[in-house]
């Protein structure tokens, strides 16, 4: 199966090829499921974290917001970094950051637990910016594929970690740190595969397209009207999930759900977007343009804000269907326009550097604006409209970023 989809530049034996097929496969996978995991197991058991370490309202939103702060502090200098370092090299470095920062999240006491958030947020930037660019580099046939592969994993574990975060926390005898503490498994595992793909590549005398540094390119992304476009739309996207997936166990409970209810819906939301996030991106890649699948989000993700507005628990599995599948096709289109809109993996890696600069400090202001009109309006109502009016100007960005238009285009 591997060898029909993957593609390579140069000639080895068909072991070879199916062999190092099978581990870049492998990467993508064990790389995007470190990718939101760590974040979204973290809501369910907020309340738990904060009366432990004595936290208060606005320390406990920060285990959110410092990620997707370094998320927009770093993802430009990473994309930077990608000329002098491989793809691997830097996964490999994104994978040790990271679990350094898992390891010292659960293992210490309140200074380490956000100083792991410091660490968690770098390492996951690095494996953000780069896996759009490692995909483009060594799946160049079936970008589409890949990419939906990549969205499925990121959001099959993003749903585990919200579903069973706190069952974790029992099963393991650690409470809150057994929930966060478990994802170092797959940290670790992604870092073995990633070294055995550098000892495969060095014993066989080999070098994948990943092996090598991206090209150096002058093209600036700041003056490309069509990169900030996708950058807007990013954020605006990203700023709807992270607002809703700090928040809504908390707003669910308001509405009189108890015990794990809320991470349920917090699972059902993340189960909802894994068949979209596969199928989206292959029916995007064969589109001309992909303006009426904008609409298609948008006018979804706007019905379930105002779903959970006025409904409140009403239908609400409902309601959490129709945001899990709009949220997993904005979330896979906004990757997949890394690639569709760029020439070269070189400038593939630069707007994913830029996108996820410019959009990540746009979806850090998400989580606490909606928790702080809630102290101005205690039904939640204001803070859900404040979504859907994200979601009108996402909709503005989205539908210029929708345009069969390259970056590099004047």
């Amino acid at each position: 199966m591997f060898s029909n989809i993957y593609y390579m530049k140069t000639e080895t034996n068909n072991t070879s090829v199916y062999l190092l097929a099978t581990l870049n496969v492998l990467i993508v996978i064990l790389i995007s499921s470190t990718l939101r995991s760590p974040i979204t197991s973290v809501g369910p058991v907020l309340s738990e974290i904060s009366n432990s370490l004595q936290l208060d309202h606005l320390q406990g939103s920060l285990l959110t917001s410092i990620p997707l702060l370094m998320f927009a502090s770093c993802s430009v200098l990473v994309s930077r970094f990608s000329t002098k370092f491989s793809m691997n090299q830097l996964l490999l470095y994104a994978l040790i950051i990271l679990s350094f920062g898992l390891f010292l999240r659960v293992f210490g006491n309140i200074e380490t637990l956000f100083v792991g958030s410091i660490f968690i947020g770098l390492g996951i930037c690095v494996g953000n910016v780069i896996t759009p660019g490692f995909i483009k580099t060594n799946f160049p046939k079936h970008i589409g594929l890949m990419t939906g592969i990549f969205a499925v994993a990121m959001n099959l574990t993003a749903a585990l970690a919200s579903g069973y975060s706190v069952s974790i926390g029992e099963w393991t005898g650690f409470g809150w740190r057994g929930s966060l503490g478990i994802w170092l498994i797959i940290a670790i595992l992604g870092l073995f595969v990633l070294l055995i793909e550098l000892i495969f590549n060095k014993k066989n005398s080999t070098k994948s397209d990943s092996l090598v540094k991206a090209e150096k390119s002058n093209f600036n992304i700041f003056k490309s009207a069509q990169a900030w476009n996708i950058s807007v739309f990013m954020g605006l996207q990203s700023a709807v999930y992270y607002s809703l997936i700090s928040w809504l166990p908390a707003v669910l409970r308001d509405y009189g759900m108890i015990g794990n209810q809320p991470g349920w819906i917090l699972f059902t939301i993340q189960i909802a977007m894994i068949p979209i996030t596969f199928v989206g991106p292959i029916i995007a890649n064969r589109m001309k343009n992909q303006k009426p699948m904008m609409l298609f989000i948008c006018v979804m993700m706007f019905v379930s804000m105002l779903m959970f507005a006025w409904l409140k628990t009403d239908y609400i599995y409902a309601t959490a269907i129709l945001l899990g599948l709009s949220n997993g096709l904005s979330f896979s289109l906004s990757i997949l326009f890394f690639s569709l809109r760029t020439k070269s993996s070189v400038n593939a890696i630069k707007i994913s550097g830029m996108a996820q600069s410019i959009g990540y400090l746009i979806a850090a202001f998400g989580p606490p604006i909606f928790g702080k009109l809630h102290d101005w309006d205690i039904s939640w109502q204001t803070s859900f409209y404040f979504i859907a009016l994200l979601i009108i100007i996402m909709f503005f960005f989205g539908w210029k970023a929708s345009q069969d238009r390259f970056i590099e285009d004047k």
